[in-house]
């Protein structure tokens, strides 16, 4: 009996160390082979990235509150986040598929095929994706996966049955640098691949120029702007501007082979190259655009330089047909957002943008062309990496983010944010700075007004305006006693509308309320 007992916990502590080991390997094994995938991303353009195609069907296919959530707690980090968690589960799911490979040897085709079945229909759906190149690389990955699992099976096998000619500590040394390498080939090709395809696009994009415009506007004057250390500036560098889409990873269009299509309701269909399109006359403005998930007080809201077309130029060479009531942008990657057609024509000069702040597009803000369409918010109109321009009729279309319960009608709300000083924040009581920023574009901001501890209203200092499409700053100094208070800001537009303190989330056209804070006076 105690031979039988001894025997049976022989097989445990056996299977328990093949179990574990096993799992490092199939980690190892999985990551390898996504790792490849991306490499293969980075050498071959048509071939695209396993992660992004698989995050793109999680974006798509999540349910709204998911979003809102990613985008709530990662705010512009949301796609990073998305990316590492794709990859986290890839390596999380080889632990399983290892472990069951130390059982029955088959598990480890099996899964790494379905894995490159599951791949291959992902990419399927990203645009411009080569099938046969697609398939080669999903294959060749799942190949090596299954190779490297089945080795550092054999090795954690022989780890726990050592032997005469191979002892424990040289199989157990062979099975760990063997983790090793396939971990560091892993890392090191996820992130040659990465860099292969950043280089690739940055290396045409810095080198795109487009011509003097024709209409220039000057840049922000000493009363543009006030000098408060922590304040927002009036014009936000590219590398500090919000980002919020639905690309896990950014496109990359060629702006060589990249053609702008409008189609639809037109009298005739227009396709435009890149050089086309600098061809056409462009202008400078100065505009603001917000995210419809911005918060009161929250950060998804920028200014910038905006240099393109006036999109009512590209639609007049098509000629819109009275019944194309709405203008669809679509994205190279299928995101699209819809506006009604008549807001093109009302004055406020939408632009196909092919410039920001004096340089071309950034990437992660669309390049190489995309909408700003001064007043409303972006996800109904901001359409990056655009490809087309459909026109269609109001009823007949329904943009990306419409079917998932925000408004069809997006105009930006009149709104105002505390930047100095920040919640929490100790501050010089005599006086102490109040600044921040505040928003009505194509209105415009009358006044913005502060209070402190619910007191009086006192109108703040505003700088002159960079357009009325453009936010402006504000700046009140006051004496405050010592202690713990509280500081509220609201803003009148051009319209002579103060904001509302109904306070109401961003769904589904955008929050509402006064942006509060507290503060401690010194």
């Amino acid at each position: 009996m105690d031979r039988t007992i001894t025997t049976r916990r022989s097989r445990v502590t056996l299977w328990g160390g093949l179990s574990a080991g096993a799992g490092l390997a199939g980690a190892a094994a999985a990551g390898l082979a996504l790792g490849l995938t991306e490499l293969a991303a980075g050498l071959f353009e048509r071939v695209p990235s396993a992660i992004a195609s698989v995050g793109s069907i999680i974006v798509d296919r999540a349910p709204r509150f998911v979003v809102e959530t990613a985008i709530s707690l990662f705010g512009t980090a949301d796609k990073g986040a998305l990316a590492i968690g794709t990859a986290i589960v890839v390596v999380l799911l080889g632990v399983g598929v290892g472990r069951a490979t130390a059982r029955h040897s088959w598990v480890a085709p099996l899964s790494f095929g379905a894995a490159a079945v599951g791949g291959i229909a992902a990419a399927a759906n990203q645009p411009d994706a080569s099938i046969p190149g697609v398939i080669v690389v999903m294959g060749l990955g799942a190949a090596a996966g299954v190779v490297v699992l089945r080795s550092l099976v054999t090795a954690v096998a022989a780890q726990d049955a050592p032997t005469d000619a191979m002892p424990a500590s040289r199989t157990r040394r062979r099975f760990l640098v063997g983790v090793a390498g396939a971990a560091t080939g892993a890392i090191a090709a996820g992130a040659g691949g990465r860099w292969l395809i950043l280089e690739r696009s940055e290396d045409v994009r810095s080198t795109t120029a487009f011509p003097r415009p024709a209409t220039r506007v000057d840049p922000p004057g000493q009363g543009s702007s006030f000098a408060v250390p922590g304040l927002e500036p009036i014009v936000v560098p590219n590398r500090d501007f919000y980002r919020i889409d639905t690309a896990l990873l950014v496109p990359r269009p060629d702006p060589v082979s990249w053609r702008l299509g409008v189609t639809g309701l037109v009298e005739r269909e227009v396709s435009l190259s890149m050089d086309d399109l600098l061809s056409l006359p462009l202008h400078e403005h100065y505009v603001t655009i917000s995210c419809v998930s911005n918060e009161v007080g929250g950060d998804l809201v920028g200014n910038a330089k905006w240099t393109g077309a006036y999109l009512t130029d590209v639609l007049d060479m098509a000629g819109v047909r009275p019944e194309g009531t709405q203008i669809v942008g679509r994205s190279v990657d299928g995101w699209t957002a819809g506006f009604p057609t008549e807001l093109a024509y009302d004055g406020r000069s939408p632009l196909i943008a092919v410039g920001m702040n004096d340089e071309p597009l950034p990437a992660r803000h669309g390049f190489p062309a995309r909408l700003i369409v001064p007043g409303l918010y972006g996800y109904v109109s901001a359409t990056k990496w655009l490809e087309e321009i459909e026109l269609t009729t109001w009823d007949g279309f329904d943009g990306y983010w419409i079917p998932r319960g925000w408004s069809k009608t997006g105009p930006i709300k009149t709104q105002s944010r505390i930047d100095v000083p920040r919640n929490g924040e100790v501050v010089n009581g005599s006086p102490a700075v109040f600044a921040g920023v505040a928003w009505a574009p194509l209105k415009g901001i009358e006044k913005v007004e502060v209070r402190v501890d619910k007191g009086v209203w006192e109108e703040a200092d505003l700088s002159d305006p960079l357009s009325d499409k453009s936010w402006v700053q504000w700046r009140l100094e006051r004496n405050v006693t010592p202690g713990r208070h509280e500081l509220q800001v609201r803003a009148t537009d051009g319209t002579g509308a103060t904001q509302t303190e109904v306070v109401s989330s961003p769904d589904p056209d955008g929050a509402t309320g006064w942006h509060t804070i507290g503060f401690r006076a010194s």
